[in-house]
């Protein structure tokens, strides 16, 4: 996978290079920049009282690396043939992971204006989806695979104890605007922020959402009243969180507002990515803390 790094996209064009693979009969798909390689099954050292999702660890070169069956976190039958396995390895929430799949085909340039959000009822596989991709040959889901280790370690999430250790807050009447479409995230953001004294929170589920909001705002003349601080994920259907970053700062009437990348994606790697749609900060998930004293200096 290493050689894709040198043409990563640029930033800000609302595209993305997708990994397809297979689970049981199902097509999947995981972001390239999470991607570190594709490997080969390598023996598994099984973990004792690990979770059920987790067949044990792998040692690649020095590193020691879970391993997450996906059909158990699916619910889909085992591999057929398993000398075709992969394990994807990848990096999210600052932590590597191998993700154990059945094959792994191509890689697809999409946008994200191809990713539809999934009805309620579609799958059973809904609270683990990101999106559906929607290809000529086929669908294909996208993934949320920071939902998938949260679920399996839940210290990889946000923690409001973690803001409490920040002491008494003051209530603040400061608008914080955000981007998140993942349900469970949005969640524990309301939960956290609300604990650092942070209450007027407006939620969106993708990064077009929050742009037509920002628009009817402007044209209202109400920019100063009702956003002081915009928070962007980075993967989000329609339109995703350095597309948005880029066209508030092509703004000249928005270009002020400070914005901060809130992602698993933040990466040495990916950094100057978001500086270069003029991100005012980037933190990885689940850095809480530093998200709170960051809006902290934003809103002064």
């Amino acid at each position: 996978m290493n050689e894709h790094t040198d043409i990563l996209l640029d930033s800000g064009t609302n595209e993305l290079e997708v990994v397809m693979f297979k689970v049981g009969n199902g097509t999947f798909g995981i972001n390239v920049l999470k991607v570190r390689e594709i490997i080969n099954p390598l023996p598994i050292t099984e973990t004792p009282n690990a979770h059920a999702n987790v067949e044990g660890v792998i040692r690649l070169r020095q590193e020691v690396i879970p391993v997450i069956n996906l059909a158990k976190v699916l619910n889909l039958p085992g591999s057929a043939h398993p000398e075709q396995d992969k394990f994807i390895v990848a990096e999210l929430n600052k932590m590597k992971v191998a993700f154990h799949v059945h094959s792994v085909s191509r890689i697809h340039r999409i946008s994200w204006q191809q990713i539809e959000k999934p009805s309620e009822l579609s799958l059973n596989a809904e609270s683990h989806t990101i999106g559906i991709v929607k290809l000529e040959e086929e669908m294909s889901i996208l993934l949320d695979f920071e939902k998938i280790v949260v679920e399996i370690n839940p210290s990889t999430g946000l923690s409001v104890d973690a803001v409490k250790k920040l002491g008494v807050r003051e209530r603040s009447e400061k608008n914080i605007v955000i981007a998140e479409d993942s349900a469970i995230l949005r969640r524990l953001l309301q939960d956290t922020l609300a604990e650092a004294g942070y209450e007027r929170l407006q939620f969106f589920e993708n990064g077009q959402e929050t742009w037509d909001y920002v628009q009817e705002v402007k044209e209202k003349g109400e920019i100063n009243q009702k956003i002081d601080v915009l928070i962007t994920d980075i993967e989000m259907p329609q339109m995703d969180g350095h597309h948005l970053t880029l066209r508030m700062k092509q703004d000249p009437e928005l270009k002020e507002i400070p914005i901060i990348i809130f992602s698993s994606l933040i990466t040495n790697d990916l950094f100057h990515k978001g500086d270069k749609v003029g991100a005012d900060k980037q933190i990885s998930k689940p850095e809480i803390v530093e998200l709170v004293e960051t809006i902290d200096q934003f809103v002064k």
